[in-house]
């Protein structure tokens, strides 16, 4: 096992910008602008002003309590009535299992314990049978459970769910693994380890048998083989600071939204999934862009067989190195080509009137705008495959799910949206408005898109009109 010890000179993502690291290789320009709004058909209730915007006016007027969608409608929700803390988190995983059973898991806390005080502390387990009425079956409440920050990950290959106790710098490592089979409303436990060195983020090889755990904080990025069960056993640790990550369909690869200033990274990880003694990791590429933030996460995805990674930011700042409060700068999404995997280039953006720094001004009195940890910026986006997808679906935090169609991954348009009707606060810490921060999962075959917000709990949206 080789372990590194990471350097602890970086502060934890969401306090900072990481300034730890240069660009590197392979930095390319990237396109500016933002992409084309979405032509809203019948039955949608439109934004009124810039895309993405969720204005003052409208508060005061009662047009933001009316939410705003653009080719979706609303399928059901799970929620806490009248909460006091967070109630939807940063995952929404979907499983379904042998039997047939549709399952949904979500966490349910931006940052613990701040969801036990709705007695919501874990993560829900929903079941999905009716989607119009999600139904919890149980929560699931071990120490990574209680407090996954972002790390829940599921393997759809397997059946495993995985998670490491985390927060927005770091906590100690522990593992939970679960099986989702027979039945995934009942997971069952297969361990409890400290194996993750530290927690905040984390990736999973598709065939579940690699857990990644990662902080961009104070690192290091460490392997665990959960393909045993009861059995969890360290790969190696790895001195490198990253965000998410996403491992390729053979597990060879990895894409890290880094934590070093490096942007991506990509590494030759076919040794840990080799399972060779002693694996050693290889660093294949980097990239970076001239509006970069925090980088989230990449999702490898191939489009008429040319290969891309989908990246997204968190936040924004004012090009100082620190998360600002409605900074000028915003990374939001890109597409990246990694058809030469040693020298990637971004080809496009996805992004909104809201995020450019002509429109920061008009905008930093709307409610929320002002949270160094909210306003208008992105934060998660996946895609419903990696093979051929259609859409990609970003959670943008007060400007809710935006969908956008990336079949010419050069040339991305958005084609709907869903931001949910803005209510009061129970305890009125922050003034009301979407927080919507989930990486969202889908359901091809009914068109839906299942994502949680902060206050809010969790949506199943149907896109309509043909935008998908």
């Amino acid at each position: 096992m080789r372990i590194a010890v990471a350097p602890v000179a970086c502060i934890a993502a969401m306090v900072m910008l990481s300034a730890c690291g240069g660009s590197g290789g392979g930095s390319a320009p990237i396109v500016e602008g933002p992409t084309p709004k979405a032509a809203c058909g019948p039955g949608s209730r439109p934004e009124t002003g810039l895309q993405g915007r969720v204005s003052r006016a409208d508060h005061d007027s009662g047009r933001a309590a009316e939410g705003y969608t653009c080719n979706t409608e609303l399928v059901g929700r799970y929620t806490v009535p009248n909460a006091v803390g967070t109630v939807g988190g940063f995952k929404v995983e979907r499983y379904t299992d042998k039997a047939g059973h549709d399952c949904a898991y979500y966490d349910t806390t931006l940052l613990y314990p701040t969801n036990a005080l709705d007695a919501q502390s874990g993560v829900n387990v929903l079941d999905m049978s009716d989607p119009t009425q999600p139904v919890l079956a149980t929560r699931l409440v071990t120490p990574a459970m209680q407090s996954p920050h972002e790390s829940l990950v599921v393997s759809r290959e397997t059946g495993v769910l995985a998670a490491v106790t985390g927060n927005p710098a770091f906590y100690p490592g522990l593992v939970d693994v679960y099986d989702l089979e027979p039945d995934c409303r009942q997971p069952k436990l297969r361990s409890t380890l400290g194996l993750g060195v530290v927690g905040h983020e984390s990736g999973m090889a598709p065939d579940g048998r690699t857990f990644y755990s990662s902080s961009p904080g104070g690192g290091p990025l460490t392997a665990v083989d959960i393909s045993t069960p009861l059995l969890a056993l360290p790969v190696g640790i790895y001195d490198y600071r990253s965000h998410g990550l996403s491992i390729s369909n053979d597990g060879t690869r990895a894409y890290l939204a880094a934590g070093d200033g490096a942007g991506v990274l990509i590494l030759d990880v076919s040794e840990i999934q080799a399972r060779k003694s002693n694996p050693q990791v290889r660093e294949v590429s980097r990239i970076s862009w001239d509006n970069m933030t925090i980088p989230q996460n990449a999702i490898p995805f191939t489009r008429d067989g040319k290969p891309y990674l989908l990246e997204i930011d968190e936040y924004s700042s004012n090009g100082n190195g620190s998360v600002a409060a409605h900074g000028s700068v915003v990374g939001a999404g890109r597409i990246i080509d990694i058809s030469d995997e040693t020298r990637p280039v971004v080809v496009s953006n996805l992004r909104l009137e809201v995020h450019e720094p002509e429109n920061r001004a008009e905008i930093a009195d709307d409610p929320g705008a002002q949270l160094p940890v909210q306003g208008y910026a992105g934060h998660y986006c996946n895609i419903p495959t990696r093979v051929d997808p259609d859409i990609a679906a970003c959670s943008m935090i007060i400007s809710g799910l935006r969908i956008f169609d990336i079949r010419d991954p050069r040339n991305p348009r958005e084609v709907a949206y869903f931001n949910a009707p803005v209510s009061p606060r129970v305890t009125p810490v922050f003034e009301a408005s979407n927080w919507a921060m989930s990486s969202p999962s889908f359901v091809p075959e009914r068109k839906e898109i299942w994502y949680s917000d902060g206050y809010s709990g969790l949506y199943v949206i149907r896109v309509t009109n043909g935008a998908w």
